[in-house]
């Protein structure tokens, strides 16, 4: 797939203000730091159409980019924030379980996971509330380029091996750099795929 038309469609505090109609929409979530905006950013080849913030205050919005006039990448809050409130913490989860639970136009999640890192309790959890919901997910590992090449096939059979122990099957996973452009056609592969399927 090759996007030729991108554009900001909108912020959502909630979700009944998220965009109308049937579009297909593939989620991108995962912990402060993972570098969402930054994949965003590549896979629209537009460096700041999704805007980048430590703070995650400021971030309690579900945003909707319009691809292609045919489906949506949604952007929605990272977790995991360590000098977060509680206050903010709850803002958060009640973002995360209107959309998950009630938005159906979902059709895939992208769980983003630091490459670099190894399979944390809270990515877990994360990846079990999605189950519980039934949103399929698929795992993209980001900022590939901070680690020496030969390296990351050996952290990505880590990272699986880890997660047997709590999962039979497995999520297809995408190594991907927003820095080199890794990884960007694969997950356009995917989504391009994953529409036609739908449309069937």
């Amino acid at each position: 797939m090759k996007i030729i038309k991108s554009e900001f469609k909108k912020s959502s505090s909630k979700i009944s203000e998220c965009p109308e109609g049937n579009l297909p929409e593939f989620a991108l979530v995962g912990r402060s730091n993972v570098g969402k905006s930054s994949l965003i950013n590549t896979l629209l080849n537009k460096k700041s159409i999704a805007k980048t913030s430590s703070k995650p205050g400021k971030t309690l919005l579900i945003n909707h980019f319009k691809i292609n006039d045919r489906f949506y990448f949604v952007d929605l809050p990272g977790y995991g924030y360590a000098n977060t409130s509680k206050q903010v913490i709850r803002e958060i989860k009640l973002i995360h379980e209107s959309y998950f639970k009630s938005r159906k136009q979902l059709l895939f999640t992208l769980l983003l996971i630091d490459i670099r890192h190894d399979l944390q309790k809270i990515d877990l959890e994360f990846m079990e509330y999605l189950n519980s919901m039934v949103c399929p997910f698929v795992i993209v590992f980001t900022k590939s380029d901070k680690i020496k090449t030969g390296s990351v096939n050996e952290k990505v059979k880590l990272y699986k091996d880890a997660l047997l122990n709590y999962w039979e099957d497995l999520p297809e996973t995408f190594v991907t750099s927003a820095w080199n452009n890794i990884g960007m056609d694969e997950i356009l592969k995917f989504v391009d795929k994953s529409i036609t399927k739908h449309s069937i």
